[in-house]
């Protein structure tokens, strides 16, 4: 080794680190690092305290977002990007970013068959080496080591449609679920039918169970009692939907109605019903959930719950934004308001 060459790793050695910054400041790391990201979540007096230490130990980090933050760009991380859904709310991350003259990057974790994958620590160090402001993650699960690494790496994180449950270490974005599937059951059972079944995702999401516990809700008001044989679930692709209506019209008491948990199973469910000689809405009711683009243009058209995709991407930018401008967001769990669309594809029940 060079004399210069050992110089410069004697120098690498000694550089001080951020766990000697919060034992000097008398904090802790994660502490440090929300004053050294800009983060909130600090009071005034620890703030200056963190930054006299950074200053007299001379700290220069090495990677990473750093205080005050240079303008770059949102990461966007879907769990796919084969649908309707994630290009809708796409759509509205690129324009509340827009707005503030940021960027967005997009990337996915896989296609249907992955919908479990973590995003994993590796892959948040290298978004934060990049310089991104911070990450947009949708319909995604995240574990207690990836909020932990984005924490401790000062990348401020928003979740659209979590899959799993969050506690308010992570804002989050997305519908009101739960009213939506009290509308869409409410809808069909207004329409007298009392046979009605429910296709939901796997049985880990969030936010499908909370439209399960709306339909069941719904039943349970009008009276109904709910028939376990009449609740199957896919994969929120049509693949799934098809199979799950199966199981339920193949059942001795067929469901004269079923509400899927999506618009993509709804078409499943719309296929398969057509396959059979059913005719829909005669012989079947039929509601889906989101109302993307596709909803308005099946035969016949599909009646479904509207949830407001794209502003929920722009309230998800708009509130990554102020978490990196160091502002804590009014709200840790936004949700925004659902609407039922009713279009032809549901009826009174056949004869």
């Amino acid at each position: 080794m060079t004399d210069s060459n050992k110089e410069a790793d004697d120098a690498a050695r000694q550089r001080p680190t951020l766990a000697a910054v919060a034992a000097r400041a008398g904090v802790s790391k994660a502490t440090a690092s929300k004053v050294l990201n800009g983060r909130p979540g600090v009071s005034d007096e620890t703030r200056r305290q963190v930054r006299q230490v950074i200053e007299e130990l001379g700290y220069m980090p090495s990677t990473g977002p750093r205080e005050p933050r240079a303008k770059g760009a949102i990461q966007v991380v879907f769990d796919n990007i084969l649908d309707m859904y994630a290009l809708y709310v796409l759509d509205g991350v690129i324009d509340g970013a827009a707005a503030q003259g940021v960027d967005v990057v997009t990337s996915a974790l896989g296609d249907r068959t992955s919908r479990t994958q973590s995003l994993g620590a590796d892959r948040i160090k290298d978004i934060a080496s990049r310089g991104h402001i911070g990450l947009v993650v949708v319909t995604s699960e995240l574990t207690g080591e990836e909020i932990e690494a984005c924490e401790h790496l000062g990348l401020s994180l928003v979740v659209i449609d979590p899959v799993n449950p969050l506690d308010d270490r992570v804002n989050s974005v997305g519908a009101t679920n739960w009213a939506g599937g009290v509308q869409a059951t409410r809808h069909l059972i207004g329409l007298g039918h009392r046979r009605v079944g429910f296709i939901g995702g796997p049985p880990g999401s969030v936010f499908g169970r909370e439209r399960l516990h709306g339909y069941r809700e719904a039943l349970e008001t009008a009276g109904l009692r709910p028939d376990p044989e009449l609740t199957a679930s896919g994969r929120y692709d049509a693949e799934s939907g098809g199979r799950a209506a199966a199981t339920l019209l193949d059942l001795a008491d067929p469901p004269t109605a079923i509400f899927a948990a999506n618009d993509t199973m709804a078409i499943g469910v719309l296929r398969e019903a057509r396959s059979r000689g059913l005719r829909v809405p005669e012989d079947l009711s039929l509601v889906g959930f989101d109302d993307t683009y596709n909803a308005a243009w099946t035969e016949p058209p599909l009646t479904t719950v509207r949830q407001p995709l794209r502003q929920m991407g722009r309230v998800a930018a708009r509130t990554l934004l102020e978490l990196a401008g160091g502002k804590d967001p009014d709200s840790h769990h936004v949700q925004l308001a659902t609407d039922l669309v009713v279009r032809a594809s549901t009826a009174p029940p056949g004869r």
